[in-house]
């Protein structure tokens, strides 16, 4: 029998996965040929799905990005016995876009059934949690403060100190969540995680549990991702029949229950206060700190709450230790981060790295420049409220340290690639306008100067007192950076800041209004 994977990945179906799977499946139907096809989460190489892979003794071979009308051209070709075809793309591990990886939280990801205990747990699977509950709770932490992992949902807290703290705190009942409200732009790694490799979150999220005393767990996810919450809530029901988690998992002692939660599509929401809020019952609304979450967190208890790429890294530091994780990086980035590629750009995707690449690097080299063969003009790194950094800066290293000293985020990973035909005055309206729709409206800076930013910027293009409203906006901006709650208002004014820093030439009036 020969076996082919086709991935069911949201962005594959997006691109037909689903329509070449089932052409896949007639025309060797048709043919009398055995086949098996199996349906993966994605490679992360978005720009070749959808991608077909067919196992062979030296590797699977891929052919992508393939379409329902291609499917009978490529059994003509012989494509179940790793055929040449104008689509073949050779053994996927060795397509340059993957060879350069070091992949460790996605090690699984597109390889294995994402439901499939038995695909997990022949490569590696659970080997972090035995080990985690085999060496106790003190121990569980000291690797996880030895690794230098961060928090990869922003904000680059060390995860060590985090979840000693929750450890330390006392109480009744603590709780782990886990923040999977990916709604940066050109963000995709969490989703891609839950619908490929949905275990390797339930053993992070179980071994954060045995390290703090937590016996409940929940993860939060984003109602735009249906295929997500689908694949993770079979991945829970499989995994707490098969004693991964429950009243005593793996014979342990140590009980561990999950649930998954959906939002309701606020953008806030994001933010670990108002996720807990929104957790709770209630409207999702940044809460003042202290006290911190791991003090007071969800309905009053310690609460560790991490993103998915935090909790997804812990197994293989529990599987490998602290120190072998460590040693990938730079500097306090430790690790590695999954970049999300998008945008203008001709090779999208997911690509795992260890933290040092420069912006050059993953911008050119990577992700192959511009799709429309345009120069690049600028890279937005960290989500909507990230930084717009310029081809001149593309010497910057992928680090925390390095992009905080130029002003510019990390955040979840997104890059979003522009062209020269980029407005960047245009995108600065848009950071304020976006965060004066999602505010929660708790605080003033947000709710009324994101607001004023949109009204300012208008006058700036209008030509209203150009220089005035130019000093206006900056000192907006510094009001909105450090008097804001949250990072909501507290980051809008990067994107803004840096592109009157950077292309300052795309504020020139550029149409009259009414002057005031």
């Amino acid at each position: 029998m020969t076996r082919i994977f086709v991935s069911k990945d949201a962005a594959a179906l997006a691109l037909g996965a689903d329509r070449v799977a089932a052409r896949i499946a007639a025309e060797a139907a048709a043919r009398g040929l055995d086949v098996e096809i199996v349906r993966t989460g994605s490679r992360g190489m978005v720009f070749l799905e959808p991608l077909v892979e067919v196992e062979a003794p030296g590797g699977r071979i891929g052919y992508g990005p393939v379409k329902a009308a291609d499917v009978a051209g490529l059994f003509d070709a012989g494509f179940a016995q790793g055929g040449a075809h104008a689509l073949r793309v050779g053994r996927t591990e060795d397509h340059p876009f993957f060879a350069r990886q070091t992949r460790l939280s996605f090690a699984r990801c597109g390889i294995i059934a994402p439901t499939s205990l038995d695909d997990y747990a022949a490569m590696d699977g659970w080997r972090g949690l035995r080990r985690a509950i085999e060496i106790g709770p003190a121990a569980t932490l000291a690797e996880i403060a030895k690794s230098g992992l961060r928090g990869r949902g922003g904000a680059g807290f060390p995860t060590g100190i985090k979840w000693k703290t929750v450890a330390d705190a006392p109480a009744d009942r603590r709780y782990v969540v886990c923040n999977a409200d990916e709604g940066d732009s050109g963000t995709f790694a969490d989703r891609m995680i839950m619908e490929g490799d949905p275990y390797s979150l339930i053993e992070g999220m179980a071994i954060g549990g045995v390290a703090v005393g937590a016996t409940k767990g929940y993860v939060y996810c984003r109602s735009e991702y249906p295929h997500a919450a689908k694949t993770f809530i079979e991945a829970i029901g499989l995994a707490r029949a098969a004693g991964y988690l429950g009243p005593n998992i793996l014979g342990s002692g140590h009980e561990f229950e999950l649930e998954l939660r959906v939002g309701a599509g606020a953008y806030v929401c994001g933010e670990e206060t108002a996720l807990l809020d929104s957790l709770e019952g209630k409207r999702g609304v940044v809460r003042a700190k202290p006290p911190l979450p791991a003090h007071k967190g969800l309905f009053g208890r310690p609460t560790i709450i991490n993103n998915v790429l935090s909790l997804v890294a812990v197994p293989t530091i529990l599987d490998k230790g602290g120190e072998y994780y460590a040693s990938f990086g730079m500097g306090r980035s430790r690790g590695t981060m999954p970049l999300q590629i998008a945008g203008n750009v001709r090779f999208g995707g997911l690509f795992e790295t260890a933290f040092g690449l420069s912006l050059g690097e993953i911008v050119e080299e990577i992700g192959g420049g511009t799709l429309s063969g345009r120069p690049v003009r600028a890279v937005q790194c960290g989500g909507p409220l990230g930084a717009y950094v310029p081809v001149a800066h593309f010497d910057l290293p992928f680090d925390y340290e390095a992009f905080a000293a130029r002003d510019a985020l990390i955040g979840h990973g997104g890059l979003v690639v522009f062209d020269d035909t980029v407005d960047m005055a245009q995108m600065a309206r848009f950071a304020m306008e976006f965060c004066a729709i999602e505010s929660c409206g708790k605080c003033t800076p947000c709710r009324i100067g994101s607001t004023r930013g949109v009204e300012t910027i208008d006058r700036i293009l209008g030509g209203v007192r150009p220089n005035e409203n130019l000093a206006l906006l900056e000192d907006l901006c510094q009001t909105m950076k450090f008097g804001s709650l949250c990072a909501l208002g507290g980051f809008a004014p990067y994107p803004v800041m840096s592109a009157l820093r950077h292309f300052p030439e795309d504020f020139a009036p550029r149409h009259a209004i009414a002057a005031e």
